[in-house]
């Protein structure tokens, strides 16, 4: 059974292998509430929409406010990262990324200008955990673009887990459970960054999400050698690689991870896959493929 709905600028699929004990309504249910996820998710962290709690929040200064765990966890995972690579991934870059033209919602065509101080940082945001409370130090714009779509993976993933098998795929980006309908590993194609309908190769995962960060998903049309990744540190898109895919056990994992070692470039992103013990496919612009954890 497969379904899709667009959520998040992208299409959303979600495929499950049925039981035959299990109902059709039943089964349907379960995905309803799985699409359920991503609408949360996007409600709460969309940089794209001024009615969303995330930019509801950014234009509060001077008091902590109270947010929703569809924001809080995600944000609180953004910050992590940023303080494992001092600031080459910052969730604070969302100006920028305004300024360079990414800032126009993909259903409404609204644009969004916000205020922001001149210089942030990830240090400008303050988490309280224990009241779950956000507090910015400066006028800044949180941007969750490489955290909310995985987090929405990992809520959908967890309504579908009493099936034998499901893959919830969210343009690309995707969680892959159980087994597929001949009882076999899922095998998941990886997109052909130079010719859009094309595979370059196949991996096979079981419970398991795989992420893909890629230059050539959103070039900057006024800007060349721009793209959607943006290090925050230099304002400039980095092309070590054209396509970075991560797998790990949980889809926000993999989706930060990808964007991160597409920031940290080919040494010091292999060396953080390594540390973190995850696994990867990197496409480097002459289409070699580089592979690590033991894919």
């Amino acid at each position: 059974m497969k379904k899709t709905k667009l959520f998040m600028d992208t299409v959303v699929e979600i495929q499950i292998v049925l039981r035959e004990t299990t109902s059709k309504e039943e089964a349907e249910a379960k995905i309803d509430r799985a699409f359920e996820a991503f609408r949360k998710v996007e409600q709460s962290c969309s940089r794209f929409s001024s009615d969303s709690e995330l930019m509801n929040v950014c234009r509060v200064m001077d008091n902590p406010v109270k947010i929703s765990p569809f924001l809080f966890e995600p944000l609180k995972f953004a910050l992590e990262i940023a303080k494992l690579t001092d600031g080459e991934f910052d969730p604070t870059i969302g100006k920028v990324m305004e300024e360079q033209g990414y800032n126009r919602h993909y259903l409404t065509g609204e644009i969004m200008e916000s205020p922001s101080a001149d210089s942030v940082t990830y240090r400008d945001i303050v988490l309280d955990e224990q009241n779950r409370t956000l507090f910015l130090k400066k006028p800044l714009v949180v941007d969750l673009g490489a955290v909310a779509k995985g987090f929405a993976i990992d809520l959908a993933a967890n309504e579908l887990k009493d099936f034998e098998g499901f893959v919830v795929n969210a343009g690309g980006d995707l969680f892959a459970g159980g087994v597929d309908g001949n009882g076999h590993p899922w095998k998941i194609g990886i997109q052909h960054p130079e010719r859009k309908n094309q595979i370059i190769d196949v991996i096979e995962i079981s419970n398991e999400s795989i992420c893909t960060s890629g230059s050539y998903e959103r070039r900057n049309a006024k800007l060349p050698g721009m793209h959607h990744i943006v290090n925050p540190k230099t304002g400039q898109s980095p092309n070590d690689w054209v396509s970075c895919s991560i797998i790990a056990p949980f889809a926000m994992m993999a989706d930060a991870f990808s964007t991160t070692v597409f920031l940290l470039g080919r040494e010091r992103g292999k060396e953080l896959i390594e540390n973190m013990e995850l696994k990867g496919l990197f496409i480097r612009s002459d289409l070699q493929i580089d592979r690590m954890g033991g894919i």
